[in-house]
């Protein structure tokens, strides 16, 4: 039925007894509040005064972002931030439980104690200065020629820190089932090329600051200012060039974009004649590394070029910037310090450095991960909360078959293949089945920045041995004790971590229409990703492979395009719009999840959704709930660095740009042609 927007007003109260809120998305970057019991909402969080056809996520939300501040050491707060924050607390009760016990050597309890232990002890970090990386600056400072630059950035690869490019194990787009070497591009110490290249917003003062900051750095290390200013002037020439021939973020999404196999020879001789591929990859401990997937290959070819023009001298200065900065964070407190200055005052606009803990606990949750993992399952995790998400999610992926079944545009040679791809879909809950082994990874008491080294080169070892192997389909790329979930497109399968299924995010037990707005909305996102602009690209079997008809593709296309056009049209900041190339994934899949999230309640629970229920119906609670899902707060400095590196759209213009393609909003809300978000029926986007 219809419902008049004063009736909705006056019977809100009703809405408040069971609300059941969630937040994720392919590595997600956004969130939602907490500040809920589990059996009701509080009134405040909404703003009446705003129509739901005019500003949804004001609507929904509004109270809580009139009240809430964001925290003086965060970039962004909302429920996801929340549950993060209580997370980390209980990950950091895991490490002072291990670093209290007297622990045998060698145990997960020695090595999670022994590292907290390190970090934890500011007087002795601060005593030591810079000591722990005076030994490597030595060695680049007796560098001589570019065959010692190049033996050194292999050196440093091998140790977490990643200068020039990036080299890792990943697996083959053209055979999934196997991991490759990829060469991808990197080098750069601010988050994107555009900031080196465009004078848009902030970014001229964000380089001068940049380079200040370098050279402010450079003085730690006992550079007189002088020095230090020269410096700091040729690291941003070396990472400009790197830059300008980096390929855009937008374009990197495309799977067809980034696959590029080359042998060892072809490498040496088409790409990168002047790198001495043979001796890297030696060095990198592969005498025949096989099939090579160079992933930009004309910023190889740059590096090549680099390699005859830029000096020794300055590439070793390049070469110590790379290590301090990837060192900073780990020495005494003035390097500390000036890294938060830069990294997070200028780029995220936070105004207060976090706590010690809570930078220790992250560190090490990091490189001891999985480490980290099995004692935080031991702890936290009700295992009937797995059992209950299976059946949450059988029921969502049974909903999307009947849309797929039923889509009008798609041939039926296409349309079998999807079918296939929907039923061969994995899913991954709560924790892996067999869990790493950490055995070989030696955490002493002498440095913090050492402990860090040890587990960078842990983690690195771990993943070149997988390389010219078989992949392992039970591996996980996300911890258990991890806030997020994600889609594989090459392991077709979702995975979510132990971590996200806990209240307020995961509550089977809440209100059915509301529970499906958020936590079916997300699961339905992730099966969606399947199927959106580049996910679609990948067959059943995880392989890259062309297996739409030429007609099915164009049709999908012009679907998708709908969606380009109105995000592009979003201005977020300022004069900086949405780019909608770089978020196209997500809105698809945010559109998906929530129609597939909406037919799955609809049969969940066998009656109409239009019926009115103490004053609200149940697709009206449907999309309250998926509107405070992304209920949250940002800096515009965060806002703006999210605009040009974040596939992920924030908060408002994920609500509000998907609910307006839904015919059922429309019918809900009363929504008319007089309210801000209203679109003409033809102009609505539906793909999924």
């Amino acid at each position: 039925m219809i419902v008049n927007y004063d009736k909705l007003n006056q019977n809100k109260k009703v809405f408040m007894k069971s609300i059941f809120i969630i937040g994720l998305s392919l590595i997600l970057m956004t969130g939602c509040s907490s500040n809920i019991e589990q059996d009701g909402f509080d009134e405040d969080n909404m703003d009446n005064s705003v129509k739901p056809g005019d500003n949804f996520f004001r609507y929904v939300n509004g109270g809580w972002l009139k009240k809430t501040e964001i925290p003086e050491d965060k970039s962004r707060w909302g429920n996801f931030d929340e549950l993060r924050e209580e997370n980390l607390k209980k990950v950091r009760d895991i490490m002072q439980k291990a670093r209290n016990k007297d622990a045998e050597e060698g145990t997960k309890y020695q090595k999670i104690g022994h590292f907290y232990e390190t970090g934890m002890n500011v007087e002795k970090v601060n005593s030591q200065g810079y000591e722990p990386i005076k030994d490597e600056l030595e060695s680049i400072n007796k560098l001589q020629d570019k065959e010692d630059i190049q033996k050194k950035i292999a050196q440093m690869h091998n140790k977490g820190i990643s200068p020039l490019f990036a080299f890792y194990g990943r697996t083959d787009n053209l055979n999934s089932k196997m991991i490759i070497s990829w060469l991808s591009q990197g080098g750069l110490g601010l988050p994107d090329k555009s900031y080196y290249l465009e004078d848009e917003g902030k970014n001229p003062e964000i380089r001068k600051k940049y380079v200040s900051h370098i050279a402010n750095m450079f003085e730690l290390i006992e550079y007189s200012e002088e020095e230090a200013g020269k410096v700091s002037e040729t690291i941003m020439e070396i990472e400009t060039r790197l830059a300008k021939s980096s390929m855009d973020k937008d374009k990197r999404r495309n799977p067809n974009a980034v696959t590029h196999k080359y042998e060892l020879k072809k490498l040496d001789s088409e790409i990168s004649p002047d790198y001495n591929w043979n001796k890297y990859f030696a060095r990198m401990g592969f005498d025949e590394p096989g099939e090579i997937n160079v992933a930009q290959p004309e910023f190889f070819k740059e590096v090549s070029a680099m390699m005859q023009s830029v000096s020794v001298e300055d590439w070793k200065e390049y070469l110590k910037w790379n290590l301090v900065n990837s060192a900073a964070d780990y020495l005494s407190d003035d390097f500390v310090q000036e890294n938060f200055e830069f990294y997070g005052k200028v780029l995220n606009g936070i105004e207060e450095i976090k706590p010690r803990w809570k930078r220790v606990t992250g560190t090490i949750n990091s490189g001891l991960n999985f480490l980290v993992g099995k004692l935080y399952i031991e702890e936290h995790f009700p295992e009937n909360a797995k059992h209950r998400m299976e059946a949450l999610v059988d029921n969502l992926q049974k909903s999307y078959r009947e849309r797929l079944k039923n889509l009008d545009w798609m041939s039926e040679g296409t349309k079998e293949t999807a079918l296939e791809k929907l039923d061969s879909l994995k899913t991954k809950i709560a924790y892996p089945d067999e869990w790493r082994d950490f055995e070989e990874l030696e955490i002493e008491k002498d440095t913090y920045f050492g402990n860090v080294l040890r587990a960078r080169r842990f983690n690195v070892q771990y993943n070149l041995d997988k390389i010219n192997k078989p992949k392992d389909p039970k591996e996980w790329h996300m911890t258990p004790q991890t806030v997020n979930a994600y889609f594989n497109p090459t392991n077709n399968e979702m995975v979510f971590p132990a971590a996200i299924l806990q209240p307020p995010f995961f509550n089977i037990d809440a209100d059915k229409p509301v529970n499906y707005g958020s936590i079916g909305a997300v699961i339905g996102h992730e099966m969606t990703h399947g199927f959106d602009d580049q996910g679609r690209k990948y067959g059943p079997d995880g392989n890259l492979e062309s297996w739409w008809t030429e007609e099915d593709k164009e049709r999908f296309e012009e679907k998708a395009e709908v969606l380009k056009e109105q995000y592009s049209k979003y201005t977020v900041l300022d004069s900086l719009h949405m780019n909608a190339e770089l978020t196209a994934g997500e809105n698809i899949a945010d559109l998906g999840g929530l129609k597939i999230a909406q037919q799955a309640l609809q049969k969940a629970m066998n009656k109409d959704l239009k019926k009115d229920t103490e004053g609200f119906s149940p697709l009206q609670k449907f999309f309250l709930g998926f509107g405070q899902v992304w209920r949250a707060k940002i800096r515009d400095e965060a806002l703006a660095k999210k605009i040009k590196t974040d596939p992920h759209p924030f908060a408002k213009f994920r609500v509000n740009g998907t609910v307006r393609n839904m015919d059922s909003f429309y019918n809900a809300f009363d929504i008319s042609e007089s309210d801000s978000l209203y679109l003409d029926k033809e102009k609505r986007a539906s793909i999924w």
